[in-house]
């Protein structure tokens, strides 16, 4: 199992998770989704992904806000249950080869007390971090790795995409972690796009899941 988690909301994490759900041949799962009059992160996968194997599992919880998961509950009357969540995992039921797209970044609330970071320790998963090169980036980042160093989380590296300026390297040096990937801006993300992302990175993947 492998939990795509970044730096913030809109960086392009469902992009990096139908990348490597489709070098892997993995399941696709994302257990929360806020907000959905655009449709779904999982229907953007569905609609990227290029081979027959892989499995894209529903969602526990659905919120129509597109705001922080806590809020969009909140707003239904509900309170997001972490146990819960981990209970219905599809890897519980099938396939230990299971991409997880997170909500927003790390430290997204999902209830009063716990955080995305809480639901990955809880999923006991690696991560792979997902970084969008803009202004602040480098501080978003950096803060990212920091947290996930305190909490011990196994972070197998970075997965950066745009092209704003060229200080990847620096992030990767600071941080201590890797770089998996590079993801180039294109006007038309597509499953073409997508297959040739995945065939890249393919072999760096295996390389690390053990």
């Amino acid at each position: 199992m492998i939990f795509i988690t970044g730096i913030g909301t809109g960086i392009g994490k469902t992009v990096v998770s139908a990348i490597v759900t489709e070098a892997l041949k993995a399941d696709y799962w994302k257990p929360i989704q806020a907000g959905f009059e655009e449709g779904t992160d999982a229907a953007e996968v569905v609609s990227l992904l290029t081979n027959s194997q892989s499995v894209i599992h529903p969602e526990v919880y659905r919120f129509k806000m597109p705001a922080s998961p806590h809020i969009a509950a909140r707003e239904e009357g509900i309170e997001i249950d972490i146990n819960r969540i981990v209970s219905e995992s599809p890897l519980n039921k099938k396939n230990s080869n299971l991409i997880v797209e997170g909500a927003g970044g790390i430290m997204v609330p999902l209830n009063d007390s716990e955080f995305v970071i809480d639901l990955i320790e809880k999923l006991n998963t690696k991560v792979i971090l997902v970084s969008r090169n803009y202004l602040g980036s480098i501080n978003h980042s950096l803060l990212t790795a920091s947290i996930c160093k305190q909490r011990n989380i196994e972070v197998l590296g970075w997965i950066f995409n745009d092209q704003y300026l060229s200080y990847e390297e620096e992030i990767v040096r600071w941080s201590g972690y890797p770089k998996i990937a590079s993801i180039p801006f294109v006007n038309n993300v597509d499953k073409n796009f997508i297959l040739q992302q995945a065939e890249l990175v393919k072999n760096y993947w295996k390389s690390l899941i053990k």
